[in-house]
């Protein structure tokens, strides 16, 4: 009789456990989820998983995406743009530097300093786009890629704009003389354009090395 209660209790407490498992389990799949991953607060509110992504991301990416990554993060605070839209704009910067030969943190440099990363920024001079390109001194370099409106294109304006300044630093040969240039202030004599475009290369710059430093851990 008392062997008979035991193993009945016996048999409860499995089942107890093993519900219980199965209730932990299942109500970790009905917690919703959002974006790659996050806290549910109740009443619509969720708390970003960033530790959990955060690992799973740095183990997914390669070197090159890490390097980016650091430097969208880092523009899209700075300057309040979405993470997507200046991750394009990165991603792009670094193809355009490659096929240019131009530093890619020199192009993105330009745009903080002409548009503040705005695609569609239009000076009254008539300067547009991320770049600030003037459509009239290089119809030539847009006769391909949609003309004048297509400056307004991200891809296209940050391509114009590489060409730009590598014509530039093969024609002055240096590259504070090239981007005194493309600012139209080449006769100025304290180089003031210059010396923001490379104060803010120096930040990107901090990144990439801070970046690489931790692909070497």
């Amino acid at each position: 009789m008392v062997a008979s209660l035991l193993a009945r209790a016996c048999a409860g407490a499995k089942s107890l456990l093993a519900f219980t498992g199965i209730a932990a389990v299942g109500g970790l799949l009905l917690l919703p989820l959002h974006g790659d991953g996050a806290r549910w607060y109740g009443d619509g509110v969720f708390e970003p998983a960033v530790a959990v992504s955060g690992a799973i991301q740095a183990f997914a990416e390669t070197p090159l995406e890490r390097e980016q990554r650091a430097i969208t993060e880092f523009i899209a605070k700075r300057y309040r743009v979405s993470d997507a839209a200046v991750a394009n704009y990165v991603a792009v910067a670094y193809r355009a530097g490659e096929q240019y030969n131009v530093d890619p943190l020199l192009i993105l440099a330009v745009m903080a300093i002409e548009s503040r990363y705005n695609p569609v920024a239009e000076s009254v001079v008539g300067a547009k786009g991320l770049m600030q390109v003037m459509p009239k001194y290089h119809l030539d370099k847009l006769a391909e890629l949609g003309g004048e409106e297509a400056l307004l294109e991200p891809e296209v304006n940050i391509q114009v704009g590489a060409q730009i300044l590598r014509e530039y630093q093969r024609r002055c040969r240096e590259t504070e003389a090239a981007l005194q240039m493309y600012a139209g202030a080449f006769d100025e004599p304290s180089g003031q354009y210059s010396t923001k475009v490379f104060a803010e290369r120096a930040r990107l710059e901090f990144l990439r090395q801070k970046a690489r430093k931790q692909q070497t851990v």
